[in-house]
């Protein structure tokens, strides 16, 4: 599978699922945001699919790959929060937050290293 259309895939199955289960999502909505945890987790879902489609597109993917970079780094305060929370929790769930967090490192560089790739004829 291509690297741009897997990101695709990956932004757009996490943008859905912030609208199929919030409820994860809205966790980890970090408490300094205004309003409404919900509200945020639609944001973001909105963001991840549109972004998905930009990077899915050949005419908009390097906008879109900067755009998965920036969502990325964006979302890793959610990261943090969901660590400091889950700090006590049991071993698995404790395993999930802090994975999160390094991983977010490799995602903002699979977004700019798409973005470097030349333009498909």
């Amino acid at each position: 599978m291509r690297s741009h259309a897997a990101l695709a895939g990956l932004l757009a199955t996490s943008g859905v699922l912030h609208f199929a289960h919030p409820r994860p999502f809205d966790g980890i909505v970090p408490r300094s945001l205004p309003g409404s945890p919900r509200t945020w987790t639609h944001l973001s879902g909105v963001a991840e699919l549109a972004v998905a489609a930009a990077v899915a597109h050949p005419r908009s993917r390097r906008a879109g790959a900067l755009a998965a970079a920036a969502l990325f780094a964006a979302v890793f305060p959610a990261n943090v929060k969901m660590a400091v929370d889950w700090r006590h929790a049991p071993p698995l769930r404790r395993a999930i937050a802090y994975g999160r967090l390094p991983l977010q490192a490799p995602l903002i560089l699979w977004g700019l290293r798409i973005a470097s790739q030349p333009r498909p004829k």
